[in-house]
C-alpha cells in the first residue's frame, strides 16, 4: 500500500523491526501497565510504551521511552516508601526491604546507566533500538507489578524473598539467548583486547555452574569480570545486532551474579 502524502513515513532505521506500523504491536505486546497503579505512573508507563511503539517514525523515541518508564518507577518508589530520594538510593532501599529481587535491581540498573549516560552526553538518543528499548523497560514494568502488590510473606529470618520470579527471568532470558544465532560478522573479532567468542563461552559456562550449583570463590570472581569486559565492550559495538545480542547477554550474567550475593539481613 503507498502511504498518503500526509502520513508519516517508516524511519529508515526501523526498516529492521518490523515489516509495518502494525507489527510494532508485537513488539511491545508483552509490556502491560499493571492494574492498581496511580494515574502517573500508569500515564508514564503507557507513554514509555507507546514511545517504542512511534519508534517506528522516529527512531529516537526508543532511548527516550526508556528513560520515561523509570519516571513510573520513581513515583510508585516514593509512594510505597514514603520518602524523597534519588532513584537509586530508593532502589536500593527497596531492595534492602525485600520489595525487588537482586536480578531484577540489576537489570534496572542498565536503564540508570544508559539515563546518566543521555544527561553527560556521552550517548544520544538515538542509541538504543527499539528491539533493545523493550528489553530495557520490561524490568522497569515488573519493578512497578512488584512494588504494587500486598506485603509478601517473609522468610525464616525475616526478610523477603522473590528468588522464584529471578530465575524465572534467568531462564526466560538465558533460552532467548540460545535461540539467538551469535552475529556471524564478530566470529573471532575482538574488542578492546577482549575476544567475543571467548567472553560468550564463559558466561555459558556461569550460567551452567549456576544450573548446577558448582559456584566456587574463583567461578564467582571469574564472572565479575566478564561483567567488567562486557561493560566494556557493549558501548563499543556499533552493529545493533551484536549490541543487542551482547546486551542480552549482560544481563543474563548480572542475574547470575546476583544469585550468587548473600541475601540481605
Amino acid at each position: 500500500m503507498i502511504p498518503s502524502p500526509l502520513s508519516p513515513a517508516q524511519d529508515p532505521r526501523a526498516w529492521s523491526v518490523a515489516p509495518d506500523y502494525p507489527g510494532m504491536q508485537d513488539l511491545v505486546a508483552g509490556l502491560e501497565v499493571p492494574a492498581g497503579a496511580a494515574m502517573g505512573v500508569m500515564g508514564a508507563l503507557e507513554t514509555s510504551r507507546e514511545l517504542i511503539r512511534h519508534s517506528y517514525y522516529r527512531y529516537e523515541f526508543a532511548t527516550v521511552a526508556v528513560t520515561h518508564a523509570l519516571f513510573a518507577l520513581e513515583q510508585v518508589l516514593v509512594e510505597r516508601l514514603a520518602v524523597e530520594e534519588p532513584l537509586r538510593e530508593l532502589i536500593g532501599r527497596a531492595a534492602a526491604e525485600g520489595l525487588l529481587g537482586p536480578g531484577l535491581v540489576t537489570e534496572i540498573e542498565e536503564s540508570l546507566r544508559l539515563r546518566d549516560e543521555l544527561a553527560r552526553g556521552t550517548v544520544t538518543t538515538g542509541a538504543v533500538p527499539p528491539g533493545r528499548a523493550v528489553q530495557l523497560v520490561r524490568p522497569v514494568f515488573d519493578a512497578v507489578s512488584a512494588l504494587l502488590r500486598p506485603p509478601v510473606a517473609t522468610d525464616a529470618t525475616g526478610g523477603a524473598t522473590d528468588e522464584k520470579s529471578d530465575r524465572a527471568r534467568l531462564d526466560r532470558l538465558w533460552e532467548e539467548h540460545r535461540r539467538a544465532p551469535f552475529p556471524r560478522s564478530f566470529l573471532g573479532v575482538d574488542i578492546a583486547r577482549v575476544c567475543l567468542i571467548l567472553l560468550e563461552d564463559a558466561v555459558a559456562s556461569a550460567v551452567l555452574r549456576e544450573q548446577r550449583g558448582g559456584f566456587d570463590h574463583r567461578s564467582i570472581s571469574d564472572l565479575w569480570h566478564r561483567i567488567a569486559d562486557l561493560d566494556k565492550v557493549v558501548p563499543l559495538i556499533d552493529e545493533q545486532y551484536c549490541r543487542e545480542y551482547f546486551a542480552r547477554l549482560r544481563t543474563v550474567a548480572g542475574l547470575v551474579a546476583a544469585s550468587q550475593l548473600p541475601p540481605a539481613t
